[in-house]
């Protein structure tokens, strides 16, 4: 009788190629799922249902359940997609200059612009408070902290060129997206009362009187 091996000389057999082609087909399948879900939310907006998202994929939501557990799922995998998409634009943005004041100014008004080229899309991942989120699965943290990340990063390279230290750089780039997220929100429910470049403009203005002075009074009184 042949007996099949196990443990180690098993484990490290390697996959039939079937198998990786079946893992490509559910990674494409998924990246498709997500573009018809951005199609959707463009077409029915931020309360978009599972149901106008299948048939946009023109498929069933049991379909949409063979690759996704439940609707959290599909809604952490469109939030990495904008986070990409976003994180690559404030890059973009920051290294544009050399200029610390250019670059939080460029870092603010990509922002807003992000908000205002979709405003839609910007409710459906920002402010998706009737999903179950299990622990561990709050994409918003994550876009939020990655974003802060990027913000901080500005902010350091604004301090070391101002020859003050960058300790303060974490708390103040995060300080700076909570800022301009919390008046891009307002923006939104007032219907734009200002033009987004002159929105931008008074942001900048905020951030920069604050990033400006760090330092300045420890400094002083040293």
């Amino acid at each position: 009788m042949k007996v099949e091996a196990s443990g180690p000389a098993a484990a490290g057999r390697p996959r039939d190629r079937r198998d990786s082609r079946w893992d490509e087909h559910r990674r494409a399948r998924r990246q498709q799922l997500v573009d018809a879900t951005l199609a959707a939310v463009a077409k029915h907006g931020a309360r978009v249902g599972m149901e106008e998202i299948a048939a946009e994929a023109g498929t069933s939501k049991t379909v949409v359940y063979r690759h996704f557990a439940d609707r959290a799922d599909l809604y952490v995998a469109v939030c990495n997609r904008v986070a990409a998409q976003l994180l690559r634009k404030l890059r973009a943005a920051i290294e544009s200059s050399d200029q610390p004041r250019q670059m939080v100014a460029a870092a603010i008004e990509t922002y807003v612009a992000f908000l205002e080229a979709d405003p839609e899309l910007y409710r459906f991942v920002m402010h998706q408070h009737t999903l179950d989120r299990p622990a561990g699965r709050d994409p918003l943290s994550s876009l939020s902290d990655l974003v802060g990340e990027q913000a901080a990063a500005a902010v350091a390279v604004a301090l070391q060129q101002a020859g003050r230290d960058p300790a303060a750089a974490a708390p103040w780039g995060h300080g700076v997206v909570g800022l301009v997220r919390s008046a891009a929100d307002w923006w939104l429910r007032a219907e734009r009362p200002m033009p987004r470049t002159e929105l931008a403009a008074h942001l900048t203005d905020l951030a920069w009187s604050g990033l400006s002075a760090i330092g300045t009074n420890s400094q002083e009184e040293k």
